[in-house]
């Protein structure tokens, strides 16, 4: 990487980083206050004004700002000009929209630069908690300004993990041995976001996640240490006509291998 791409990306951070930081307020000021609220046909997901009105914060700043870059948002109609662009922004403006209409914390905006199908700029910006987690491509990882880093269970440890409890039950029994289930975290940026600070393990994602929840998330576990794969270790790659993706594995770069090869049912690429 140049310099020249260095500072190109770092300033795209900064900016970002504001942007997330002003959608979030605006969607901290319909937290705990009953946005209305739409279901989505095709999944019936939730959606709500916060939303909306996060989404269009985001896309008034980013756009206006970067006129030549593309635009993927969960609350954006899709457009398939995108697919001519190599950089792009990839947003979702609440991840995690049940626990915010819940009244539970762990909700964020997700940004991501991608360029040429993989993140440079990333920031997750969790209002309710304070917390902002942010990395660019080449850096360290970093939350509220301090570096972040992978956990790495010792031999004799339990890991902790983030996974489905009927998924985890098909483990095989000496895997199961050495796993904590951690309970369900609502937001997927979030939980990839606590692999990359520590908190837990490793997560294993189910198959049709999308570019706006992991891209952010991606970056930030990469830079403190992390990778986030399919299940042939292979990485995610952005910006293409399908935005959606099959089973994932997020964890430590030394474990990655390890908790790839106990998935049931798993074949080697």
């Amino acid at each position: 990487m140049s310099d020249r791409e260095k500072a190109r990306w770092q300033s795209d951070l900064a900016l970002i980083a504001d942007a997330a930081k002003e959608a979030g307020a605006v969607a901290f000021g319909f937290f705990n206050q009953s946005p209305e609220v739409w279901w989505k046909n095709e999944d019936r997901s939730p959606v709500s004004a916060a939303d909306f009105a996060a989404n269009k914060t985001l896309e008034s700043i980013l756009r206006k700002a970067r006129p030549d870059y593309g635009w993927l948002s969960e609350e954006t109609e899709d457009d398939a000009e995108r697919l001519s662009r190599e950089t792009l922004f990839i947003v979702d403006p609440i991840d995690g929209t049940r626990a915010f209409l819940g009244g539970q914390k762990v909700w964020c905006v997700s940004v991501a630069v991608v360029h040429r199908g993989r993140p440079v700029a990333g920031v997750l910006y969790a209002p309710a908690l304070d917390e902002l987690f942010e990395a660019v491509e080449g850096g360290v990882a970093l939350k509220n300004g301090e570096p972040l880093t992978v956990s790495v269970a010792g031999p004799q440890e339990i890991s902790r993990l983030a996974v489905g409890e009927d998924l985890l039950k098909t483990f095989p029994q000496e895997f199961r041995d050495r796993v904590s289930r951690e309970k369900y975290i609502p937001s997927l940026a979030y939980r990839i976001a606590m692999v990359a600070d520590g908190r837990l393990e490793g997560t294993f994602v189910k198959g049709n996640s999308h570019d706006w929840d992991l891209a952010a998330a991606d970056l930030i576990l990469a830079c403190a240490g992390g990778g986030l794969v399919d299940l042939s270790g292979k990485p995610i790659l952005y910006n293409r006509p399908e935005v959606t993706h099959k089973v994932l594995c997020a964890a430590p770069a030394p474990r990655l291998r390890e908790f790839l090869a106990a998935f049931p049912g798993r074949r080697d690429s």
